[in-house]
């Protein structure tokens, strides 16, 4: 994305800013330090994999704390430091369509992100543009964590950045885009 647009980076312990997405305060601090923006990518805090007999209302509440509340709080909050006409683009994934055993939380929390961006796209309307973009697992990842999740579909790392391109660059609002490639994940 560098190559075509000024990107500011923030994380918990890297970037041009910090940020602890799971606090409303440290969200609204990173906003008030970075210049005004036109554009916000939110591709923050995993669920971590869970066990159905032991899941609970505290362990799916840390999983929305920052996956879901989060981000929510980037448009929330943000809405008052975008500059007009800009985009919020948030991240879900493929767990919201398709379930799979050990990631309930990460399911519930990509649906309500899905639900989340298709209201606050009406509200809105006029003043920025919200999507939000539901990746399966990313080419990159799949050394690393294919062996949690065979037969997974794998979307292309180049191929997923242009899915968030789009959603910048473009002008719908209200989209989830569903970037489940094609290809299985090798078992």
């Amino acid at each position: 994305m560098a190559e075509q647009h000024e990107v500011l980076t923030a994380g918990r312990t890297s970037g041009d800013v910090n940020v602890d997405i799971r606090s409303a305060e440290s969200i609204e601090r990173m906003y008030k330090e970075l210049p005004p923006l036109d554009a916000v990518v939110g591709i923050a805090d995993s669920g971590a994999l869970d066990d159905f007999e032991t899941l609970s209302e505290d362990k799916l509440d840390d999983n929305m704390r920052g996956k879901f509340y989060g981000q929510a709080n980037l448009v929330l909050i943000g809405q008052r430091y975008l500059n007009p006409g800009g985009s919020f683009t948030l991240t879900s994934g493929i767990f919201a369509d398709h379930p799979w055993k050990t990631v309930t939380g990460g399911g519930v929390v990509s649906g309500a992100l899905h639900s989340f961006v298709l209201s606050a796209a009406l509200e809105l309307q006029g003043r920025f543009r919200v999507n939000v973009v539901s990746p399966t697992m990313i080419g990159d990842s799949v050394d690393q964590f294919g062996n949690l999740f065979p037969g997974l579909p794998v979307v292309p790392m180049d191929e997923l950045i242009e899915y968030y391109l789009d959603m910048i660059e473009g002008d719908v609002t209200g989209q989830i885009i569903r970037a489940y490639g094609t290809s299985p994940c090798p078992a």
